[in-house]
């Protein structure tokens, strides 16, 4: 099961109303069960269950002004609740600084998620403009991680 089809997932069950969804094939299983926040209560996000996500979700931001030219950026978000590593360990030098140029694919960071280490990718082609995560920090769910100017053409 891909990213985009587990995002897709868990839109639809957000949407629906559903507290609970299990499903299981002979490939992958994934039981979703929501949490209905109490009266007075903030609302959080349950444990992602489904961490084996390896890319994260890119979505555009709205037209930035910069220099008096307009550009879109695209920020890159969270696919799930864990802990930011901007290197594979500590006397590792970063995958990505500000300013890197990356393409599809490239790794950014890692998410650690319940002592599972995943591998986030870049799904566009362009170039960081910000990093947005100090490193070993906690995140959550579609918390935006990086800005890229993205390559048009």
């Amino acid at each position: 099961m891909k990213t985009k089809e587990i995002q897709e997932l868990i839109d639809f069950i957000t949407k629906s109303g559903l507290e609970e969804v299990h499903i299981e094939t002979e490939a992958i299983k994934i039981h979703v069960k929501r949490s209905i926040p109490m009266a007075g209560h903030i609302p959080s996000l349950p444990p992602n269950t489904l961490a084996s996500a390896q890319t994260a979700q890119a979505a555009s931001l709205p037209a930035a002004k910069a220099d008096g030219l307009e550009t879109n950026y695209v920020t890159i978000k969270s696919p799930m609740i864990g802990t930011f590593y901007r290197s594979p360990s500590p006397t590792e030098a970063p995958f990505v600084k500000e300013g890197d140029a990356i393409v599809k694919g490239t790794k950014l960071c890692i998410i650690e998620a319940m002592k599972l280490y995943n591998e986030i990718e870049s799904e566009v082609t362009g170039k960081i403009v910000q990093i947005l995560v100090d490193d070993v920090s906690p995140i959550e769910y579609d918390q935006p991680l990086f800005v890229v100017d993205p390559v048009t053409g």
